[in-house]
């Protein structure tokens, strides 16, 4: 039987928009590196499908960052509600597993940067009341909330209060693209699980967008979970699905139940992936790659599915303000 997936990350929603013209995507049948009609073969799953803005954004499409993400939003929205008798929005993780029982796919709204909400929490609770549950600060810039992997810069005081309302309203905070400065200035407040939706292991590959063994555990000891990125730069030179299990290993070295380790491909959003992996369709492969290096099924199945799901049963909301 294969293993359900819970993939913490893609920018399907930004690449269904085309050029924001007539040329839009469908989620059901594309070229694209998802798309419902593979991931419906799958035996389960739930997408976190971001919605992708900062500040150079509006530059592609001639509009502002603002005008990008409305449109990724409504993009992403319509095309679920047009094929709702396939997917649907997952609020809670118990929306996740009622759709699995009924045999439907999951959609879960992220937030991959702050420039098309002006970097502004407080608009974080009308995203949330419109579905939106996990929500990094930044991306690769310098915001008025943090520095990235890039810059170096840490959190600011607008940045702090950022991090506090999200979890107050129980979104979870994504420190993928964050500096490390920033990084530990989030560890030193948080109040709930800490995810890296789309980070891989920096002794394995030395890439600043990776984690340290040390970022991984504190990750861990907030009940967090990090998601394996497939882009090919974040895994190793010739990267193969080998490569990326090396990943899981090394993170299993430090997580040996390995309750805290989940998927996170980039799919959609990197143009290289490792050899043997096209598109959502190929998840299997990593499993059967994951299981020939004789890590437990209930292993596999829980960084495939249960450690993702486990997260979003414990974001709960802090109503502390």
């Amino acid at each position: 039987m294969p293993f359900p997936v819970f993939d913490l990350h893609c920018d399907t929603a930004l690449a269904l928009l085309g050029d924001c013209t007539s040329q839009r995507r469908q989620l059901f049948k594309n070229q694209l590196m998802v798309d419902l009609e593979r991931a419906e073969k799958l035996g389960g799953y739930c997408q976190c499908f971001a919605c992708y803005t900062t500040p150079n954004i509006g530059k592609r499409f001639h509009k502002t960052p603002t005008d990008v993400f409305e449109l990724e939003i409504d993009c992403i929205l319509s095309e679920i509600d047009k094929n709702c008798d396939k997917i649907a929005i997952a609020y809670t993780a118990v929306d996740v597993e009622n759709n699995l029982n009924a045999g439907k796919m999951s959609a879960v709204l992220t937030l991959e940067g702050t420039a098309g909400f002006h970097y502004d929490p407080a608009l974080l609770e009308d995203l949330y009341n419109l579905g939106f549950r996990i929500v990094s600060l930044g991306w690769n810039e310098s915001n008025p909330l943090t520095g990235s992997h890039l810059t170096g810069e840490g959190l600011t005081e607008q940045g702090r209060v950022f991090v506090q309302e999200a979890q107050r309203l129980g979104m979870i905070v994504d420190v993928s693209h964050i500096s490390d400065r920033g990084f530990w200035d989030i560890m030193e407040i948080t109040a709930g699980p800490i995810v890296a939706t789309h980070s891989n292991s920096r002794t394995i590959c030395n890439h600043s967008r990776n984690l340290t063994d040390e970022m991984f555990t504190a990750i861990c000891s907030t009940g967090g979970v990090a998601g394996i990125n497939l882009y090919s730069e974040f895994i190793g030179q010739n990267a193969t699905l080998e490569t990326v299990a090396n990943h899981i290993l090394h993170f299993l070295k430090l997580d040996p139940d390995g309750k805290h380790i989940a998927l996170g491909g980039d799919l959609d959003g990197c143009d290289v992936l490792p050899k043997g992996f096209c598109g959502i369709q190929d998840y299997p492969c990593l499993a059967e790659q994951l299981l020939s290096f004789d890590i437990a099924e209930q292993t596999v199945r829980d960084i495939f599915w249960n450690n993702a799901l486990g997260v979003m049963k414990n974001a709960v909301p802090n109503h502390k303000k």
